[in-house]
């Protein structure tokens, strides 16, 4: 179980980014969300490990909020599952070590297809961080951005807001 301040950074990647050759990890996640007020609550999936997460919303622009995470049985999740609304985010993980810190990218399968994006765990909003050559623009906070907001407004709806090289 853990819990506390998560900080991070969000950012899309650049159209033909070599983040698959660079990762030294990759797994398959899928997660759905159960309605709640003033927070979320997160099933997921992680290859062979499930996960219970609960989020409090920002109250700085998405850089930062309270998360508390415990690890459940996949039977637990499958169950919990049938609670959430809206379908599900299918995506691959790949984790990339840049300088002292490891992105996580997430390319979006689904409806959500074409979508890579990329986040970076800080330990204060200050925290300097190199960044691979693969990211691009900063969406921290966009909620466009946010898997939850996703389900209901997948990136197939909007792509074509973004400048070409992220679509």
């Amino acid at each position: 179980m853990s819990s506390g301040l998560e900080i991070e950074r969000k950012f899309l990647v650049k159209k033909g980014g070599n983040y698959r050759d660079v990762a030294f990890n990759c797994v398959h996640i899928k997660q759905g969300y159960i309605p709640a007020e003033g927070a979320t609550v997160r099933i997921r999936l992680r290859g062979d490990k499930a996960f219970l997460t609960i989020k409090s919303r920002s109250t700085d622009n998405g850089l930062s909020r309270y998360e508390f995470e415990k690890e459940i049985s996949v039977d637990e999740a499958a169950h919990l599952m049938m609670l959430c609304k809206g379908g599900v985010i299918d995506k691959h993980r790949y984790l990339v070590k840049c300088g002292s810190h490891t992105f996580e990218v997430d390319e979006f399968h689904g409806d959500n297809e074409g979508l890579v994006m990329a986040e970076v765990e800080l330990q204060n909003a200050e925290e300097p961080y190199e960044k691979p050559d693969f990211i691009g623009m900063e969406v921290t906070g966009d909620k466009r951005f946010y898997n939850s907001h996703m389900l209901h407004y997948p990136f197939k709806l909007w792509r074509e807001s973004l400048p070409e090289a992220y679509r």
